[in-house]
């Protein structure tokens, strides 16, 4: 059964970090681009980050370049998503999901989805 496992979430301050991780079992992913989306109560769900297989392309939309960074590790078969310096705005639950393409960050592109995790943003 192939399924994507989500982890990390929580309540923190703004200004604060969290890393969230992002756990494959029944396949393997060095075979696929690996994305996180996020989305917020009402909000149509978004990408936030997308890495290649290789792990030398990755993708950030402005809201959060400069402040996200994600990264691979395919011997654990993991993908993690470190978000620092987080805003009230960055409330969400948070996807990764598991596909081909990391050029637009589009739901499309991305076959396999974890059930997410939830990070708040608040004081």
């Amino acid at each position: 059964q192939l399924q994507l496992v989500e982890s990390g979430g929580g309540l923190v301050q703004p200004g604060g970090s969290l890393r969230l991780s992002c756990a494959a079992s029944g396949f393997t992913l060095d075979y696929y681009t690996i994305g996180w989306f996020r989305q917020a109560p009402g909000k149509e769900r978004e990408g936030v980050s997308c890495i290649g297989r290789s792990g030398s392309g990755t993708n950030y939309p402005d809201s959060v370049k400069g402040r996200f960074t994600i990264s691979r590790d395919n011997a654990k078969n993991t993908v993690y998503l470190q978000m620092n310096s987080l805003k009230p705005e960055d409330t969400a639950i948070y996807y990764c999901a598991a596909g081909s393409s990391c050029l637009r960050l589009r739901r499309g592109d991305y076959d396999y989805w974890g059930q997410g995790t939830q990070v708040t943003v608040s004081s």
